[in-house]
């Protein structure tokens, strides 16, 4: 489903940690899988996959991604949009990360669970595609 002769594609071939490299594959491919959408660019370096739209009360819009992920120099960076409260059973023996608001910070792919990060970007992608009434 990736276009492997995409910009995200030649922007992954650039990064020099083969492990991280090829654990930003891995995710591009999970990531196409469970949301049937092509990858693409946000501001720059964030690789998201679908969208939605919001408004804010003070009446500021936006477009962000359904979930996506970001290589940095130090990790690996998920985006998992509808955030973390509502999936500890899932977080419980999930291996070793850290958490922002929406954030999973990871180092690589083999210090956690994979079924588990299946599992948690699945329902962050349903509950968003149900809270913004996205038609898949």
């Amino acid at each position: 489903m990736v276009n492997h002769q995409s910009k995200i594609y030649e922007q992954l071939l650039k990064i020099s940690d083969e492990q991280k490299q090829q654990d930003c594959f891995t995710l591009l491919d999970l990531m196409a899988e469970i949301t049937g959408e092509e990858p693409k660019l946000w501001h720059g370096q964030m690789i998201g996959f679908g969208s939605y739209s919001y408004k804010y009360n003070s009446g500021r819009e936006g477009e962000w991604f359904l979930t996506g992920f970001c290589p940095r120099k130090n990790n690996l960076v998920i985006y998992i949009v509808a955030g973390f409260k509502a999936y500890d059973e899932i977080l419980a023996d999930f291996g070793v990360y850290k958490t922002g608001s929406s954030c999973l910070y990871i180092n690589a792919l083999k210090d956690i669970k994979m079924d588990k990060l299946k599992l948690l970007i699945e329902k962050s992608v349903q509950h968003m595609r149900t809270k913004y009434n996205i038609k898949v």
